[in-house]
């Protein structure tokens, strides 16, 4: 005899009337266990009828459970190659009845399990076309951000204000120190300071993104990741410009460019890197100002924190742990936008400074572009600062001789 073709809603309909019965017989079995509980406190056993209902509600779950398994098993037999079970998997329906949550759910004579329990089915597979559309990826909150570099040069800088768009300002060139002792009736000793009028203009640093309307209102996170990013991005050109700026276009006039060549006439046999600071600051020092800072690319400070003693010993650094990074007694800031190998040492907080004209803000506008009818926000950052150094000779800027060693 040739059996039906079955179909899916064959199978859906029978699985709907299993889990009626089931549900049903969930209730009668609390029904039973109640009316249990009351005999063996009256009589001290079960009644006949209650055995009976008993064997009955087995009886109605067994028949529907085998109702789906007959037909589960006619439907995974027409089933086209590539099927779960062609694949040794077991159904649905049968990793159902064989659960432990289901086999415990079955009440029988000799112990009553009252009310409904939580039964789970394993998946099966994770492909889509098994269970994988059930499967929800762990999403870890946030946004996971690259690491930000520390802000260093404007922090070894002293900081103004300014309210115009130019500051001028006198710079000293040269001093010549001519003071002696004298006797009396005699023609005094004549120093000699020579300056020049110079002007820095205030620079616009600036740069924005675009971002949806609706992108904003639905990520609150967004906006202050925006917001931090934005000015994070505008302090790191910042730094490039006060270091390196050449002064053309629109760039500001950085430190490096206007710093007094290293002498290497201050150089000794079997220098080391740590001597040549060393030199360098005595080299500031002669232009009558103190040392303040230390600039150098984060190799260079590695490889002098390497430094070891003839007994293998570390000088500056403590593997135990945290070294603060301060060489002769003053700060080192690692900046990457110096050459590895370079350095510069200078009287920061005295010999330059910042003029901030508009600290950095962040602005947002829907009148830019087609904003506003693509509900789309512009997000702006910008500062406007000018640099001032007073004394070149105040800074030194050159390279590790080659070959010095750590």
């Amino acid at each position: 005899m040739e059996r039906d073709i079955l179909s899916d809603a064959d199978l859906d309909k029978v699985r709907t009337a299993v889990r009626k019965v089931l549900d049903d017989n969930a209730q009668k079995g609390a029904e039973l266990l109640a009316q249990h509980e009351r005999q063996m406190k009256e009589h001290g056993t079960a009644l006949d009828n209650t055995k009976e209902a008993v064997a009955k509600l087995n009886d109605s779950t067994a028949a529907a459970i085998e109702r789906l398994k007959t037909l589960e098993q006619a439907f995974a037999e027409q089933r086209a190659a590539g099927d779960l079970r062609a694949n040794g998997q077991k159904s649905v329906g049968q990793q159902f009845v064989e659960s432990k949550e289901f086999k415990e759910y079955l009440p029988t004579a000799d112990t009553i399990k009252g009310a409904s329990k939580k039964m789970q089915v394993k998946t099966i597979t994770s492909i889509a076309a098994s269970a994988g559309a059930g499967i929800v990826p762990m999403r870890v909150p946030g946004i996971i951000q690259e690491p930000l570099q520390p802000f260093t040069v404007r922090d070894l800088l002293d900081i103004g204000t300014t309210e115009s768009n130019l500051i001028e300002y006198v710079k000293e060139d040269v001093f010549t120190n001519n003071a002696d002792v004298v006797s009396e009736g005699t023609l005094k000793p004549e120093s000699n300071i020579t300056f020049t009028d110079a002007s820095s203009p205030v620079r616009t640093i600036a740069h924005w993104i675009r971002a949806s309307r609706q992108v904003l209102a639905d990520f609150k996170q967004l906006s202050s990741i925006i917001d931090g990013r934005l000015r994070y991005g505008l302090k790191l050109k910042e730094d490039s410009q006060i270091l390196l700026g050449d002064g053309t276009g629109q760039n500001l006039l950085g430190i490096i460019p206007q710093a007094t060549p290293y002498n290497v006439a201050l150089n000794r046999a079997n220098d080391t890197m740590i001597d040549t600071i060393r030199h360098a600051m005595l080299q500031v020092r002669q232009s009558f100002y103190p040392s303040t800072g230390i600039a150098m690319n984060p190799q260079s400070w590695h490889d002098i924190e390497l430094t070891k003693d003839g007994e293998n010993r570390y000088m500056i650094a403590q593997p135990s742990g945290r070294t603060a990074p301060v060489l002769w007694g003053l700060p080192i800031a690692e900046v990457d936008g110096l050459q590895p190998g370079g350095f510069l040492v200078g009287a920061f907080r005295l010999a330059a400074t910042i003029w901030d004209r508009e600290q950095a803000s962040v602005m947002v506008s829907t009148e830019d572009q087609d904003n506003f009818v693509t509900n789309r926000v512009t997000i702006l950052c910008e500062e406007r600062l000018a640099l001032t150094v007073f004394r070149p000779l105040a800074f030194v800027y050159g390279g590790f001789p080659a070959g010095s060693t750590t």
